[in-house]
């Protein structure tokens, strides 16, 4: 019906107000307030503030109570989105500036990379599974957005200082592109949201048409941490698809926990993979130690030299980053390896 709408983030249906159930309230209002305004104390006047403490004078009072003349309160206006906005990682960060929102981030992670103003001008008040709680309530945000579950604890004790907290756990390709439209839609750039998404989405679709033409799918392993041994996460194997390679453990991608994704060092040599890409979430690459586990000494990677370590904030990061040069970085790697040179 005309009067419903779907909301886009909250994916409930809201209903605008029946024309039969209109009443003006400023005529309720005003024959309450021509019953009781004598009643009022003498001093009414100085009790009463505006939100800047200010008291109101009585002509002030007297023309919001006048009848048929109720004046909107000052602090209600149409809502603009959220003004200052605390990002826990990286990638709200990233969307809000590709979106030219960038003036309503006033505190960043510490692992933010992306844009480099970022990083240069916001002040850094979180790490990833904690951060400093002072410092974000003297931001005075009035939205603190994080991601996943391994941001739990640190949310709830934001939430319990008061802090309005949005928690995202896009874990798809296609969850990214709706977490940019999501947010976008958040803070009233929602046009400009779906054309970038759009872009974003036609650029995976030109380079999926080329590696796919290519025919043959190098093997695949992706590793986001060393001990224990975890696999790519869903879009992370996704990219890789997208790029022409064959992620070896794609059905345990979709795993919601990390867990999920754990596998043995003889799972990955039974794969035998082409190519071995590495990011253990910010830690330098230990080379020597990969290469030299006991297990892969016959795997097609090490044999041939083809170890990549990718950098973190190009490849785990599940936002603008992993889309472009995460997976630039992946068809350069891939396509090494058709060409038959190593690492």
């Amino acid at each position: 019906p005309a009067d419903v709408l779907l909301h886009p983030l909250l994916r409930c249906r809201l209903h605008l107000p029946a024309s039969s159930r209109q009443i003006d309230m400023r005529d309720v209002f005003a024959e309450f307030s021509k019953l009781h305004i004598e009643r009022l104390p003498k001093n009414i006047f100085n009790m009463i503030a505006t939100p800047g403490g200010n008291p109101l004078g009585q002509s002030e009072l007297t023309r919001r109570v006048s009848p048929g003349t109720l004046a909107p309160m000052a602090d209600r206006h149409l809502p603009k989105g959220p003004q200052r906005i605390v990002c826990l990682t990286e990638e709200p960060t990233e969307i809000l500036y590709a979106l030219g929102e960038g003036e309503r981030v006033v505190g960043i992670s510490a692992y933010t990379v992306r844009p480099p103003e970022a990083r240069r001008d916001k002040p850094v008040v979180s790490a990833f599974v904690g951060g400093h709680l002072e410092k974000v309530s003297a931001l005075k945000p009035d939205l603190v957005i994080g991601f996943s579950d391994v941001q739990a604890d640190w949310a709830r004790d934001l939430i319990a200082a008061g802090l309005p907290v949005l928690i995202l756990n896009q874990r798809s390709i296609q969850e990214i592109l709706g977490v940019i439209i999501d947010l976008g839609s958040l803070v009233g750039a929602r046009e400009r949201a779906m054309k970038l998404a759009s872009d974003y989405l036609q650029r995976l679709e030109s380079v999926e048409a080329e590696t796919s033409a290519l025919g043959t799918r190098p093997r695949v392993y992706f590793e986001e941490w060393d001990d224990p041994m975890i696999c790519g996460i869903r879009w992370v194997s996704e990219l890789i698809a997208v790029a022409g390679g064959r992620d070896v453990f794609a059905d345990r991608a979709s795993s919601s926990l990390a867990r999920g994704r754990f596998v043995s060092a003889s799972e990955v040599a039974q794969a035998d993979p082409e190519l071995i890409l590495a990011s253990w979430c910010g830690k330098p690459l230990d080379r020597p130690a990969l290469m030299g586990r006991p297990e892969f000494k016959q795997v097609d990677a090490i044999v041939n030299d083809r170890v990549s370590e990718v950098p973190a904030e190009i490849i785990l990061q599940p936002g603008p980053a992993s889309l472009t040069d995460g997976l630039d970085f992946l068809v350069r790697e891939i396509g090494s390896v058709r060409r038959g040179e190593g690492s």
